[in-house]
Parts: structure tokens; sequence; C-alpha cells
């Protein structure tokens, strides 16, 4: 073989070797956690759709990915795989009028907090991704955890219906959508327009309790799970059967 030929080879056998040691090279782990609770000044004013009348404080803790703060979030998280959960948003937003002194934000002055909307957290990758829940209404839609499934009372565009929503993370299409009532969203002691759904593993049903109406129960056949981590094409719904109870 001549001389040229050997550097070629050798070349050729670096590439390979380096492409091998590469794909075999360990993923750098990410150290994702929430952070100490706090609590802040939380007013209904601030937040017509998400305070009760009760309620002037605020429980918050940071999502930290590597030390670095990259949101603020609210309430319990839920662990949807062993290495995935999801926890609610929150977010503090300008409220400053026209014309009024700019203030710092960390300083307090025309900055309230808002409940935002659900984040699904990749603790291996580090990924923080917003949740696009169907018919999702911060103000009224109380989330209840199950597996990869959130149940809630949702409120359509329109805003004149109450509906009872099963959504899956990362599919497309709610698993159960079925009409409740007419929307009262709120009664005049304060009262929400929809308590907490309730789970039963065996068989699988979720109960709905929309205010001022009876209890309604789904028995759900579930299909397989659509939440592929560590990226992917999204994957559309199963085949899930909704019976009612």
């Amino acid at each position: 073989m001549r001389f040229g030929g050997r550097i070629a080879l050798l070349v050729l056998l670096s590439a390979v070797a380096f492409a091998w040691a590469a794909q075999a090279a360990p993923r750098k782990a990410h150290l994702v956690v929430l952070g100490a609770a706090r609590r802040v000044h939380y007013s209904k004013a601030g937040d017509p759709a998400g305070a009760s009348p009760a309620e002037q404080e605020l429980r918050i803790r940071g999502l930290l990915v590597d030390g670095a703060l990259k949101e603020w979030t609210t309430g319990e998280a839920h662990d949807v795989t062993d290495r995935s959960f999801v926890v609610r948003r929150v977010i503090k937003l300008n409220d400053a009028l026209p014309g009024e002194k700019p203030a710092a934000a960390d300083k307090g002055d025309h900055w309230v907090w808002q409940r935002g909307p659900w984040l699904l957290v990749d603790r291996v990758t580090g990924r923080i991704a917003a949740l696009k829940l169907p018919d999702y209404d911060p103000g009224v839609s109380q989330v209840s955890w199950f597996r990869d499934y959130a149940a809630y009372c949702g409120v359509t565009p329109s805003g004149k219906s109450l509906y009872a929503v099963v959504a899956q993370v990362a599919a497309r299409k709610a698993v159960l959508r079925k009409k409740l009532t007419a929307l009262d969203a709120r009664s005049s002691d304060g009262d929400p327009a929809c308590g907490q759904p309730e789970w039963q593993r065996e068989p699988l049903r979720i109960t709905f309790h929309p205010a001022g109406s009876d209890a309604v129960s789904y028995e759900i056949v579930p299909g397989s799970a659509v939440l592929v981590e560590d990226g992917g094409d999204e994957t559309d719904t199963p085949a899930t059967e909704v019976k009612p109870k």
C-alpha cells in the first residue's frame, strides 16, 4: 500500500473511532430541582380568575436547572414517569398603567402574581415545555393528575359552557370531552364553578363535580401512553373508549 493510501486509511479509521466514542460517551446529567418555598403577596384584583376571596398570599417555588432559575411554580408537582413531572407555572405580570413610573421587578411595585399554565419537565434533558390542555381555563380548571392523564372542567371559547375534559400528555386530542352544564363561573359567595375531579383506578373512572349539579362519572378504557421522552414526533391520541357511568 502506498504511503498516501495508508494516510487516507488512518484518517478514515480515526473518524470512525471518533464517531463511535462520541456515541458511546455518557449523556451529561442535568440537575433539575424545585427550590425552597416562599410566599408572595397575592390579590383577587391581581388575578381575578384564579384567586379565592380570602387568598392574600401565594406559595411559590423556583424551578432550577443546573442551578439556574428557569421558572416560578406553585402547587404540588406530579411525577408522570420516573424522569418527567408536571408542575404549574406562576407568572409575574407587569401591572403598571401607561404613564406610571416603572419599578424594578424585585421591589414588587406594579407587579402581580398569577397562576399560569402547566409545565412538563424532563429531569434528564432539563427540557421544560408548556402543556397545551384543551379548553383549559386558569380560573375554572382544577386539574387532577393520574398517570399521564389530566382531568379538569374545561371552558369553551365562548365562555358559556362547562365541559368534562380528560387530556393525555403529548396527545393532540382530548381523551374525554363531554358537556356538563352551562357555565356560571363563580357564585356570589366565590365558590368555584367545578370542584376537583376524583380518579378511581379499577375500573379506571373519573368523577366530575360541577357546582349546582349532580356528580358525573365516566369510565375510561385507556390506550397506550403517548408521552415520548427525549424528543421525537408528536403522536396522535390512541384509540380510547369512554363510557358514561
